[in-house]
């Protein structure tokens, strides 16, 4: 009976979990400073910066798509699309034990895979003919190769560069079966490591990733669901609600996890998955479909996030890695998507690609102009927004400005004080010269006279009566981060 429930509520969860207005009481809301209620999300996506334009007239309009489930990029820098055609994913499309019900219709008869000019827009190459089903994740690898997930079938495919014609290299998975073990369940995403070792995301029923040799032989696996039997205030680490794609920080050799319905990033090590991190930001909601990684700046992830509720827009975003800061943010129609499914980023970070199911486009952005250093400029509307709103590179700035203000009127106060000494003195000396003061008479001292001790004038004698010299200008920024602050463990 239990197993019987567990078949159901996994069948039906992709289309509760789509609806903004359905609650979902198995997922704790994950708080970070605070609590959920009294965070503002659509206020906190105002004040990021906007940092990528999206292209106008980009692709091709020749370029005919269904719904769009994933993007990436080959070695020749050619943007590749997965779509499903002429195919949807409805209420209706799996059983109760997640088994395809429409086989009937026979595989996808039109090119499911599409190779775009970055440029240009137009195609440069397709393939995937009746191959495909529901097609769900694409990655291309280093060697040129396409791996493919396929949701319907439950199983993993390897290609060779531009689709080896239509012939797979590897197939992982029995055909329409789900399962555990050596089978899947609606699996998700492949990432593959330069050694030829690759991890699949799996996925929608076994919420698990999975280490594999180059031989396509299972090396070891990891993951369990967060929202089965138990319910977490903070999901735990290893925990996952759907693993929903996968990227690889090549120069970190980490491999992360979209954990879309706990509105996270997970890391582990590529060698081994034991956990590195999380990455969590109120400001991009509690779900999130797909992210990509660039070594650019020290590394940043680009992410999507999906329909959640009226307070949470939905957007693309940049967040720093070593800060886990949000950054800056993107998006197709004022800033924002409809049904985003997954990004793609260059490695120097200069393009990002996003595709979305419904309406089925692809959209390319390119790097909006930045300062010398990199950084994003602070729009000037940014200055009234509380110091505990602003990301820590804006409120350095703006507290280096502060003290540099502070010094300034420091020194020009002193330059100040001392020419008018010197204009007494001579003043006073003059006089005297002149015998305006009589010989053997008292005279009066002024304020401005220099002291008879033998220690002499001593400027910081006037500024501290305790002798304590200037004060020492703070040079440490603040590290409150409250509007972007990210949960890690």
């Amino acid at each position: 009976m239990h197993h019987k429930i567990s078949s159901i509520l996994l069948l039906f969860l992709p289309f509760l979990i789509t609806s903004t207005q359905v609650s979902r009481p198995f997922l704790k809301d994950l708080k970070v400073n605070g609590s959920k209620e009294s965070f503002n999300a659509t206020a906190a996506n105002e004040k990021l910066n906007t940092t990528y334009s999206v292209v106008p007239d980009w692709p091709d309009g020749s370029v005919k798509l269904g719904s769009v489930s994933a993007v990436t990029l080959d070695v020749d820098g050619n943007v590749v699309v997965f779509h499903r055609d002429d195919r949807l994913w409805t209420a209706n499309t799996f059983d109760m034990s997640n088994v395809y019900r429409e086989q009937f219709k026979g595989a996808i008869k039109g090119f499911t895979v599409l190779a775009l000019d970055k440029a240009s827009g137009r195609v440069v190459y397709k393939w995937g003919r009746n191959l495909f089903y529901m097609p769900h994740g694409l990655t291309i690898d280093h060697e040129n190769n396409a791996w493919a997930t396929d949701v319907a079938l439950h199983q993993v495919m390897k290609f060779g560069p531009k689709g080896s014609s239509d012939k797979p290299l590897m197939v992982l998975g029995s055909k329409f079966l789900p399962g555990q073990g050596n089978k899947f369940c609606k699996p998700t995403s492949v990432a593959v490591l330069k050694n030829g070792d690759f991890f699949v995301a799996d996925g929608y029923c076994n919420a698990r990733i999975i280490k594999f040799n180059k031989a396509g032989e299972q090396i070891l696996q990891w993951g369990e669901h967060s929202f089965m039997g138990h319910s977490f205030p903070v999901a735990p680490r290893n925990h996952f609600a759907i693993p929903h794609a996968l990227t690889l920080l090549q120069d970190k050799n980490i491999v992360c996890a979209a954990d879309r319905e706990n509105g996270r990033i997970q890391c582990f090590t590529a060698l081994n998955g034991t956990f590195v991190g999380q990455f969590h930001s109120q400001t991009i909601g509690d779900r999130l479909f797909s992210m990509a990684y660039s070594p650019a700046s020290n590394g940043q992830f680009f992410i999507v996030n999906g329909p959640d509720s009226p307070n949470t827009p939905v957007s693309g975003y940049v967040m720093d890695y070593k800060s886990k800061n949000v950054l800056s943010r993107f998006g197709a129609q004022n800033f924002q998507f409809s049904n985003p499914h997954d990004v793609a980023v260059s490695e120097d970070a200069e393009e990002v690609y996003v595709v979305e199911l419904d309406p089925y486009k692809v959209y390319k952005f390119v790097k909006s102009k930045t300062d010398k250093s990199g950084r994003i400029p602070v729009k000037p509307t940014v200055t009234s927004v509380d110091d505990k709103d602003l990301p820590s590179a804006a409120k350095t700035t703006r507290s280096d400005r502060k003290k540099g203000s502070l010094a300034l009127l420091v020194v020009v106060l002193v330059v100040l004080f001392g020419v008018l000494t010197l204009a007494m003195t001579l003043l006073i000396s003059r006089r005297r010269r002149r015998g305006c003061t009589k010989l053997g008479s008292k005279r009066t001292r002024y304020a401005w006279d220099l002291p008879s001790k033998p220690d002499g004038f001593r400027l910081g004698n006037l500024l501290d009566r305790k002798k304590s010299g200037f004060e020492k200008l703070d040079q440490n920024g603040s590290d409150d981060e409250k509007t972007t602050a990210v949960l890690t463990t």
